[in-house]
C-alpha cells in the first residue's frame, strides 16, 4: 500500500505575499518562522528541507526557495542531537598570536565546561582558532561533527558570531556581554571591575596609573572604560602615554617595562587586565629594583589560584570561572532548543592583596 502524504502539503500553498509578517530583526531565523511564512506545520518544513518524498516537489521547492531566501540553513547538529546521533559539543577557544592557551583563567573556564557537559552526559570537542580563521567555527556544526558550539572569548569577531547566530548555528560565547549580540552570551561586569580596580589603587594614593590592555577586545575595552570613569571621577587626567594595548598573557609586557623605566617615565599605580600580564609586571618591575607595592601598586584581573601565592599576594578583580562554565553550557543547550538568545553578566569583585596596600 503506497505511503499518506502529509497532509497540509497535499495541495501547494500559494507564493508568499508581502503582507507575510517576517522575524524580528537581530532575532536568529527558526524553522517555525519558516513554517508560518509558508502556511505549512513545522514538521513539513522539516522534511521539505531534508528533502522527504513525502512531500510533494512543488511545496518542498517553495519552501527551499523561501529558506534560501532568508538565509535559513538547517542545523544538522541540533537535529542529530534530537536523534541522540552526536553526544559531543564543541568549544572553540579564539586566541590571536599573544593570547597564550596556557592562561590559568582560560583552563579555569574549560575545565568548568567539561565538568557541566559530562554531568549532561555529553563529551567535548576542543580547538583552538587564530582570529584569522574565525570562519571555521560554523563548519563543527554544519557537518555534524557536534551539536554545539561554546566559544571562548570574541576578540574581533563579535560581528562574524551576530552573523552565525543568525544563521541558526546552536552556541553560547564566553566575552563583553555587547547590548547588540545576537548569540547567547555570559561575561563578566567588565566595566565595574576596572572601575573597582582603578578605584582603589586612587584611594590608596596613585596619582599616575598605568593601564596594560588591548582595548580593541572588547572585555578589555570595558576594563578600560571603567578605569576611565574612575579616573574621571577622581579628577584625574587620562594619560595616553601610560597605556600599554598588550593583549592578555602577551609576553612582550616585560620589554614595556623596561622602555618605560629607561625612559624615566613615572607611574605609581599599575591595572593590568590579566593576572597574567599583573605577575609578568611584577616580575619585570622587581629586576629593575623597583618595589611593589611600596613605589608602585598593582592590580591584576581574574583572580587565578597563582594570584594569592606570588610574593607579594597580586590584588585582582574575581572572575567566577566555575560559575562562568556552568553558564555556558545551560545557555548552549537553550540555543539547542531554540530558546531567545539572553546574556548572563556575572558580577565583579575586588581582592585585595599586598601588591596594592
Amino acid at each position: 500500500m503506497p505511503r499518506k502524504k502529509i497532509a497540509d502539503a497535499a495541495t501547494p500553498k500559494p507564493p508568499v505575499s508581502s503582507a507575510t509578517p517576517v522575524p524580528v530583526k537581530g532575532r536568529r531565523m527558526q524553522m517555525a518562522d519558516i513554517a508560518r511564512m509558508a502556511g505549512v506545520s513545522t514538521s513539513t518544513v522539516s522534511r521539505a528541507l531534508s528533502g522527504s518524498s513525502l512531500i510533494p516537489q512543488a511545496t518542498r521547492q517553495r519552501i527551499s526557495e523561501l529558506a534560501q531566501s532568508l538565509k535559513y540553513t538547517v542545523n544538522v547538529g541540533a537535529a542529530n542531537l534530537r536523534r541522540r546521533d552526536v553526544h559531543t559539543m564543541g568549544v572553540v577557544m579564539l586566541n590571536d598570536s599573544q593570547q597564550l592557551i596556557s592562561d590559568p583563567f582560560l583552563l579555569g573556564i574549560l575545565g568548568a565546561v567539561a565538568d557541566a557537559l559530562d554531568v549532561r552526559g555529553m563529551n567535548m570537542l576542543f580547538t583552538r582558532l587564530q582570529e584569522d580563521r574565525g570562519h571555521l567555527i560554523a563548519n563543527l556544526v554544519e557537518n555534524g561533527q557536534v551539536a554545539g558550539l561554546i566559544v571562548i572569548g570574541q576578540l574581533t569577531l563579535h560581528p562574524q558570531l551576530n552573523e552565525l547566530a543568525r544563521q541558526g548555528i546552536p552556541m553560547a560565547v564566553w566575552g563583553a556581554c555587547l547590548p547588540d549580540a545576537a548569540y547567547a552570551v555570559v561575561g563578566g561586569d567588565n566595566h565595574s571591575g576596572g572601575y573597582q580596580a582603578t578605584q582603589h589603587l586612587i584611594q590608596q594614593g596613585c596619582q599616575r596609573i598605568a593601564f596594560f590592555g588591548d582595548t580593541t577586545h572588547p572585555e578589555a575595552g570595558q576594563r578600560f572604560a571603567g578605569y576611565q570613569r574612575a579616573l574621571q571621577e577622581a579628577g584625574l587626567h587620562l594619560e595616553p602615554e601610560l597605556q600599554q594595548p598588550f593583549v592578555f598573557g602577551d609576553t612582550r609586557i616585560r620589554e614595556g617595562i623596561d622602555q618605560w623605566l629607561d625612559r624615566g617615565l613615572r607611574m605609581d599605580g599599575i591595572f593590568a587586565t590579566s593576572d597574567v600580564g599583573a605577575i609578568s609586571i611584577m616580575g619585570a618591575l622587581r629586576e629593575r629594583g623597583v618595589q611593589v607595592p611600596q613605589q608602585v601598586r598593582v592590580v591584576g584581573y581574574d583572580d587565578i589560584a597563582l594570584s594569592a601565592h606570588v610574593s607579594p599576594s597580586l590584588s585582582t578583580v574575581l572572575q567566577p570561572s566555575q560559575q562562568a562554565g556552568q553558564a555556558l553550557v545551560e545557555l548552549l543547550f537553550e540555543s539547542l532548543q531554540n530558546r531567545p538568545a539572553r546574556t548572563v553578566l556575572l558580577p565583579a569583585r575586588l581582592v585585595v592583596r599586598d601588591s596594592s596596600l
